[in-house]
């Protein structure tokens, strides 16, 4: 049996990077892990107004120049922070991969619009569901099934026949 057959099947995210990796070097686009990990390296206030865009290597792969797209009046400040930000890249390198940075000015990210909030069953739902999950022995499997009950309820339109207002004859075991 070959060395690949035995090893089994192997998650897509294992062999990405060495899969895209010329793709991404011919196009000077970033290292994944970087523009994963970029709100670890710069701090959330940073990452929210600006991103990695490519990075262009050096010889050797080390002493590049990083694109970072930059929202409006924030180019001036990078500028003074640029050898904090280059301290915090190279660190995430572990080597000097990046000497400079080229800021380039796009449009602000707009903010993330919060989640609407979720519908909540109707207190008649709500009681129904628990009398049916009363008969459940197993206190985990009837935690579960009271939240799975409550989403499904919350999004589906108040129907007594459909959620069972009448609980079954037969406990659910």
């Amino acid at each position: 049996m070959s060395k690949r057959q035995s090893r089994g099947l192997l998650a897509i995210a294992t062999t990405l990077q060495r899969v895209t990796a010329s793709a991404r070097d011919k196009r000077g686009l970033p290292e994944p892990a970087l523009v994963e990990r970029w709100s670890a390296i710069v701090g959330p206030t940073l990452a929210g107004q600006c991103a990695p865009q490519r990075l262009v290597r050096g010889p050797g792969g080390t002493d590049g120049t990083l694109h970072l797209g930059v929202s409006g009046p924030l180019a001036l400040e990078l500028q003074h922070l640029e050898p904090q930000l280059l301290e915090r890249i190279n660190g995430f390198f572990g080597f000097r991969a990046v000497a400079r940075l080229s800021l380039h000015q796009v449009a602000p990210r707009l903010a993330k619009t919060p989640p609407k909030p979720r519908p909540q069953p109707t207190p008649r739902q709500a009681t129904a569901l628990a009398t049916r999950l009363a008969a459940i022995d197993d206190p985990q499997l009837r935690a579960c099934l009271g939240r799975l009950g409550l989403s499904v309820l919350a999004r589906s339109p108040d129907d007594p026949d459909k959620h069972g207002e009448n609980p079954p004859q037969q406990p659910v075991r």
